[in-house]
């Protein structure tokens, strides 16, 4: 088991982590797509790879959410207005947290560990679930901040510059492989995988850890 003792930073990825981001997306577009599908896990994933596409460049998120809103419409069939897909964009602050999420950040603080978030959105956004789920966290970088979107690496670069800290300090805990995993790992920190959805791991993708919730961190550490 890989040594853990110099950790002194956690850091999170926000939706699909801490956050109910399947949920969330499929909840929201079905109100503002006026959309019923009982196939949820296509819709998520549709909607997961069109955003992707989006985050190629850099435009705020809100942008993102709302023109990755308006792709899967169209692919759908539908004809939401823009103002419909500003309404889906400006819901994820009410994307719901896990039932782990706020006890298992408590903990991780009164253990003394730092907890910052490295989230693909503005901070605007996150300010906002942060403030109505109650994330007790010690700061996060956003895209907005660094001007460009996960799976690139310059979160972490500015994780370390901000805080004036090396990789050995800290371990990266995200539930997305694509977004976080893969990236966190080829630059050399240490990864635990959160697995809130059950998925398969690419053979090729060995996360230091791999966990099904937060809850199963707190015994890691």
């Amino acid at each position: 088991m890989p040594k853990l003792m110099r950790t002194a930073y956690l850091t999170f990825d926000c939706y699909g982590t801490l956050i109910d981001w399947k949920k969330g997306i499929i909840d929201n577009f079905k109100t503002f797509a006026q959309f019923e599908n009982s196939q949820n896990f296509d819709l998520f994933n549709d909607y997961v790879s069109l955003e992707a596409k989006n985050e190629t460049g850099y435009s705020t998120y809100s942008q993102v959410l709302a023109s990755t809103f308006l792709s899967l419409a169209h692919k759908l069939k539908l004809n939401p207005s823009e103002k419909d897909a500003y309404g889906f964009a400006s819901s994820i602050t009410k994307w719901p947290a896990f039932s782990d999420t706020r006890s298992a950040l408590e903990s991780l603080g009164k253990k003394g560990y730092k907890r910052v978030i490295l989230s693909n959105v503005d901070r605007g956004l996150l300010e906002g679930t942060i403030r109505r789920s109650g994330l007790d966290v010690d700061g996060f970088i956003t895209a907005e901040d660094v001007k460009s979107y996960k799976p690139r690496k310059d979160h972490w670069l500015e994780l370390l510059k901000r805080y004036d800290i090396s990789k050995d300090e800290v371990i990266h805990v995200a539930g997305s492989i694509y977004h976080d995993i893969i990236p966190a790992t080829e630059i050399g920190f240490r990864t635990i995988w959160v697995n809130r959805y059950g998925e398969r791991a690419p053979s090729k993708v060995v996360p230091t850890f791999s966990v099904n919730s937060l809850s199963e961190v707190l015994t890691i550490l």
